[in-house]
């Protein structure tokens, strides 16, 4: 069973992700500021996190370094991250930040789905992008 932790102050951003991935085999847990990120991951270890890119006065980008450079002098094992961004010209920053995978708003299930799939599988950030952005879109 799958341990997902959602990062966003958006209630309707948590809704539709509950409604993605959520399900009778996933436990969700959500917090809704990127400062409660790094005690949320270390209560509890989740198989993925889940990090909007604007939360909040620490976003996404910075809870995802937090989390890198906690695992970079092992205080913290390595966790999957999936961001979700505002813009196409945001993947940079997801890239930079060390996100295994993204997702441009407008979201989509389907899109949802597949991206939180591909990266609990094990997928890095080439095939979690792969996932995303199929043949149409290449980045």
């Amino acid at each position: 069973m799958p341990a997902i932790l959602v990062v966003t102050d958006a209630d309707w951003l948590l809704d539709d992700l509950k409604a993605a991935v959520g399900g009778p085999d996933t436990t969700l847990r959500s917090v809704r500021a990127g400062v409660d990120v790094l005690p949320a991951v270390q209560a509890s270890l989740p198989d993925l996190v889940v990090l909007d890119l604007q939360i909040g006065n620490m976003g996404g980008i910075a809870a995802c370094l937090h989390l890198r450079h906690e695992a970079g002098v092992d205080r913290l094992p390595e966790v999957p991250v999936l961001m979700l961004l505002d813009r196409q010209a945001d993947v940079f920053l997801a890239k930079r930040s060390g996100a295994d995978g993204w997702v441009v708003k407008p979201l989509d299930a389907f899109t949802l789905r597949r991206a939180a799939a591909a990266i609990l599988e094990g997928g890095d950030g080439t095939t979690a992008e792969r996932a995303l952005v199929g043949d149409v879109n290449p980045l």
